[in-house]
């Protein structure tokens, strides 16, 4: 195996791991413990399944260590296609990674409050909860911020795949929209609020997670090998 190929498979298994613990994080966790519609019921969910909170907490910590590794190993694979745009994928990516760190703390702060006697004997149980979703919201709108530099970090990584020579065009095309997909989604969610009802946001958001979940596998299983057809 040579040494670009060992470069892509390592990108591969980290981009792998970081897919699964965004997952995780982001989608998996949230959706057994926060609704929306009800803080009382999301304090509930959050009391009766604190560890399960704290391991969503611990699975986007891991998720943003490896986002900072990812694209240092996609640097050191795809810089002689182009020194420029391997720059500003690296550059895209680590400005989102403080930017999650600091939101992170959004959830800490509610396990202060539930954690804390005195914060309930002074607040009450309703401003506690009024407290625990002003959290949560404040750590959802830092994601919708981040979200502009996932976009941002596809276009340049998209680019490098296509003009790479050794992995696929197509999934360098799909890189590439799902830059603008994140962007569309964004500027589309904050202008509009009934956006995300939209069979638009559908539309957009189609083209990353296959680049994304595309790429990460051809790494992983083809390295930088071209795949021959009989």
């Amino acid at each position: 195996m040579t040494p670009r190929n060992k470069t892509a498979r390592v990108a591969g298994l980290l981009y792998l791991i970081m897919i699964i613990g965004g997952l995780i994080s982001l989608a998996y966790i949230p959706s057994q413990l926060i609704v929306w519609e009800s803080a009382s019921e999301t304090l509930e969910n959050i009391r009766n399944s604190e560890s399960l909170f704290r391991f969503g907490i611990a699975a986007g910590i891991i998720t943003f260590l490896i986002f900072t590794l990812l694209p240092l190993a996609l640097y050191k694979l795809l810089h002689e296609v182009s020194k420029f745009y391997a720059s500003l994928m690296v550059i895209f990516t680590l400005v989102s990674v403080p930017l999650f760190f600091v939101n992170i703390l959004n959830k800490f702060t509610v396990l202060t409050l539930i954690n804390k006697a005195d914060y309930l004997q002074k607040m009450g149980e309703t401003e506690l909860q009024t407290q625990v979703m002003f959290y949560l919201d404040s750590y959802r709108n830092g994601l919708e911020i981040s979200q502009i530099f996932w976009g941002l970090w596809l276009f340049p990584f998209g680019y490098l795949v296509y003009n790479s020579g050794f992995l696929p065009k197509i999934l360098g095309i799909f890189l590439m929209a799902g830059c603008f997909g994140y962007l569309i989604t964004f500027f589309g969610g904050f202008l509009y609020p009934d956006f995300y009802k939209s069979i638009l946001s559908d539309i957009v958001g189609f083209p990353a997670p296959i680049g994304e979940i595309g790429i990460c596998l051809w790494l992983l299983i083809m390295g930088t090998n071209k795949l021959k057809i009989k």
